[in-house]
């Protein structure tokens, strides 16, 4: 795949205080061809002096830093006139905080904890909006460049409803234990099969987490939930 203009690979800053979840941003990062890691830091502070010497294509930005909230990162990088963009990483669910990023210009939204498909698959999205960018002839170049970056319902894998998704992930979180893709189905009225695959998506995006519950005989039974947040991370 090629990348920016005249082939040049994307450049990506990752801003992340976690050592290991930094380190594991970075690997994912440039496993995505036409992509190049400029950098890795640690605060909001050491990500704009970076930045003063060295602007990048994205920011793949977690929003909880110690010195200052990923948002206040990207006023001071659109204060600066840099012309960056930025995908926010967060466990934060939020809507006003979503909101507000949108507002700030932030191309896309990555809750964690992630799968390196999920992120691989917003980064070759961006890849695709940077190669598409140009002069529009008309509304539909605009729609559909806009819906290279930001995805559609007509993505999902084939045979899956976004409102059978929403419904599957509400039960999850109405549920912070953990459930079965049988009691999913039965909530929802659908299968325990097709429950499954839809809570496995899920797992694959890295909204949810397998749990394998023990106790009886046999194979232990998997529940599904959507992971705790931690320290509001």
């Amino acid at each position: 795949m090629t990348a920016g203009p005249g082939g040049e690979p994307i450049t990506v800053l990752v801003v992340e205080d976690e050592e290991i979840t930094a380190e594991a941003n970075r690997i994912y990062v440039e496993r995505v061809p036409g992509f190049e890691v400029a950098g890795v830091v640690r605060s909001g502070g050491e990500a704009l002096r970076f930045l003063r010497r060295r602007p990048v294509d994205l920011i793949l930005l977690d929003l909880y830093l110690p010195d200052m909230h990923g948002l206040e990162v990207c006023r001071a990088v659109r204060a600066a006139g840099l012309l960056c963009d930025v995908i926010a990483v967060t466990s934060a669910r939020d809507l006003a905080m979503v909101r507000s990023a949108v507002s700030l210009g932030i191309v896309q939204y990555l809750l964690k904890p992630f799968t390196f498909a999920a992120l691989a698959e917003r980064l070759t999205r961006y890849a695709r909006f940077k190669e598409e960018a140009g002069l529009a002839v008309g509304q539909g170049d605009v729609d559909r460049v806009l819906g290279t970056l930001r995805g559609t319902a007509a993505e999902l894998p084939k045979g899956m409803a976004q409102d059978t998704l929403d419904a599957v992930a509400a039960q999850l979180r109405e549920r912070p234990a953990g459930m079965s893709a049988q009691a999913v189905g039965d909530a929802i009225g659908i299968s325990r099969v097709t429950a499954r695959r839809y809570l496995e998506y899920l797992v694959d995006l890295g909204v949810a987490a397998r749990i394998p519950q023990y106790g009886g005989v046999g194979r232990p039974e998997l529940l599904y939930r959507i992971p705790t947040q931690r320290s509001g991370r």
